[in-house]
This record gives C-alpha cells, structure tokens and sequence, in this order.
C-alpha cells in the first residue's frame, strides 16, 4: 500500500468513526515521533472561501515539511476540525485540540467570529494560537499566546483612506455588513477617518443572509456630496453590493472594497461590475506583476504556482495567511529546537524579517501581528483582474 492510499484510507476510517465531529483530516504522519498541530476552519458554510483555501494550503505543506524531514526532529501530525463558520462549534473542536487531541500550537480560525470563541481555550491553556481572521480585536489588546497573520481592518481602513486622500476625497458614505469583520471594520473607519481629513456623511448596513442592497444603495445615492463608498464585510455581500452598485448607475462614484474579499471569486460573483473597484491587499493576488528586486516576489510567486498546479484553483491570499502562520510556526520550532508550547510561544514573538505572502513580519511582546502598512498593496479591478495601483493613483 502506498503512503498516499494509505493516508486516504485513514482519512476515510476516521470519517466513518467520528460521522458528527467534524475532524476532516487526521495524520499525515505515523511515526512515533509527531507534533501536532491543530486547526479549526470553516471549510464549510458561509465562510468556505476563506476555510478552504486554508485547508488545502495547510494540508499541502505540511506533506512538504514532513517530506523535508519535520521540524525538530518530528512529523507533523495535523488535525483539522470543519466549524462551517459557526462560533459555538469552533470553541467546542478547540477544547477538543486541548483537551483530547493534545495539540502543542493551533493555526486557524477562518473568520473573526470564530476566533474569538476560541481565543479563551488557547489562552487559558497556554497553547499558542495563530489566527487567520481579519479584525483588529484578535490582537488587541494584546493576548501572551494569541497571534495572527491577515492585515487588521484598521490598516485596511488606513490604506484606502490614504489613497482617497491623494485623490482629494473628503466625503464618503460607508455600506457595511453586520458580521464580525464588517462591524469591525466599520468601527475603525470611523475613529480613524479624522486622521486623514475623511468625514462620513451616509452611512448604511445589511446582513450576512441579505440578497440584495439596492434600498440601502438608494438612500446613499441620494445623499448630496458623496465622493466615493467604502464597503467593509467579507464574503458574498460586498459582490452584491457592487453589482447593486452598477446596476443603480453609481459606477461614477469610486467604490473601494476590504481586504477581506482578496480573491478571484469576488471578480467573478461581481461580474463586469466589479470594473474600477479598488481595494487594499497582499501582494500575493499580484505577484507576477511585481518588481523583480521586491523580496517578496519569490516567495508569492512559489505559493501561487505551488497552491495552484495543486488545488486547480485561482490562489487567494486567504489561502497564503494559512501558509504565513504554518511558516511562522514551524520556524519558531526550528529556533527553539523544541516542540513544547511556551518555548514556540516565545519563539513566534520573537519573529523577525520572516518573508510572508502577506508581508514581510517583525513581532514584538507589544505587537503579534508583525506587519506595518506597506505590506498592504492598493489594488483595482481591470479587465476582469487584479491590477497593481501606482503609488499616489
């Protein structure tokens, strides 16, 4: 039997011994000598365009890693628990990681909600946790064993703040959804929209479930003074939102997206109208259109290529934050030539210069997230794609 059936064989037993629990995959490696590492995504659900991508990154490389040897001298063992976006779920499959599965470091939580459920478990337990949610609130304050590796919304708030005021923009109107991230997102824009000369005159939200905003958009368009609309939230709502958008003849109004629709599939759900939108994102929906001395290059290009001649589908950077926080894992343990969890803390805190899809990342006791906001690009949709903003455009 080959080690690949002999995986897929286990996976199925698995399936079939635990039909509720979740678990969608358990050991990559057998021998006696393992870590393992837990996470929770919603590879399901609402939120399956963030949890899948994760998922198969986080599968492919730690077959890699094993392949390479490990790290401090064992196999990753990953355990991956499905919450289909729910926060109950996910705090319950973390107690199963800490409790029953014996996990020495977590990287997961698809979604600001989610994370925040677990956030509790991980650090009462004192296991590290890297997160791949969105929203400033996972690391601030700052929690002794909670990471994470999207840039926050504040810095996307930031980002397309600074790029309205190149355009002499002072006048907005905010259309946001009323998930975790969007209502996050959302409160940050408004304290930090001062800072740069922005005043908010219209103001808009909808629900995670809402199929169409055209009543919310009219009242916008009616409001004397709009300059351009800020759309903070994630998933189908923003594509709704800008097909609404177009189809309300507002396409003279510049529209600007989160980084928390930074894949391909928004383009595709938003169809023709996303044309002229621009968001703030990672370098890695771009990669090939970077400069050749830019140090992140190399590695964005080698996941996108990797990720995609493997799961046959267009990268997104959601996919990439999950490659970020395995990496910052796995280094911390190579530097710590210890598998134990208050060592790897303390190694991850210790992060510096590491070469992201997101960014390059320096964490400090004061700072676990380790990006400033020139690892955010400033993108805009042209011909149906991703398109690299010149600075000051």
């Amino acid at each position: 039997m080959t080690c690949h059936s002999h995986f897929k064989s286990l996976a199925i037993a698995a399936a079939i011994a635990l039909p509720l629990s979740g678990l969608s995959i358990y050991s990559p490696a057998l021998a006696q000598q393992t870590v393992k590492i837990g996470s929770v995504l919603s590879v399901t659900g609402p939120a399956s365009f963030l949890g899948e991508p994760e998922d198969k990154t986080l599968r492919m490389y730690v077959d890699k890693i094993n392949a390479a040897g490990g790290v401090a001298g064992k196999k990753i063992e990953l355990v991956i628990y499905d919450d289909g976006g729910d926060a109950n779920k996910a705090r319950t499959f973390a107690t199963r990681l800490i409790e029953d599965d014996k996990v020495v470091a977590m990287v997961g939580g698809s979604t600001t909600g989610t994370t925040m459920a677990m956030v509790p478990v991980f650090e009462e337990a004192q296991v590290p946790f890297i997160s791949l949610a969105g929203a400033i609130e996972v690391v601030d304050p700052v929690r002794k064993f909670i990471f994470k590796t999207p840039h926050t919304d504040k810095m996307a708030c930031e980002k397309i703040f600074e790029n309205l005021k190149q355009r002499n923009f002072t006048k907005i109107a905010m259309i946001s959804g009323t998930d975790g991230f969007g209502a996050s997102m959302r409160a940050q824009c408004v304290k930090v929209a001062p800072t740069y000369g922005v005043q908010i005159i219209a103001e808009e939200t909808y629900g995670p479930r809402d199929s169409d905003m055209t009543a919310q958009l009219t009242k916008i368009k009616g409001v004397a003074g709009v300059q351009a609309v800020v759309n903070p939230g994630f998933g189908q709502g923003p594509a709704i939102v800008t097909r609404n958008y177009a189809q309300l003849g507002m396409s003279a109004t510049p529209l600007y997206q989160s980084h928390g629709v930074a894949s391909k599939s928004f383009i595709e759900l938003a169809g023709p109208a996303a044309e002229g939108v621009r968001l703030p994102a990672a370098a890695l929906l771009v990669g090939d259109k970077l400069p050749d001395g830019d140090p992140q290059k190399k590695v964005v290009v080698d996941y996108k290529q990797t990720f995609e001649a493997t799961a046959k589908q267009p990268v997104s950077t959601f996919g990439g934050h999950a490659y970020d926080g395995l990496y910052i894992m796995v280094e911390a343990m190579k530097r710590a030539n210890s598998t134990d969890a208050k060592k790897v803390r303390d190694e991850i805190e210790k992060t510096k210069g590491f070469v992201g899809t997101g960014g390059i990342v320096t964490m400090s006791p004061t700072d676990h997230l380790g990006l400033d906001l020139s690892a955010f690009r400033m993108l805009e949709v042209k011909g149906g794609d991703w398109t690299l903003l010149p600075p000051g455009t």
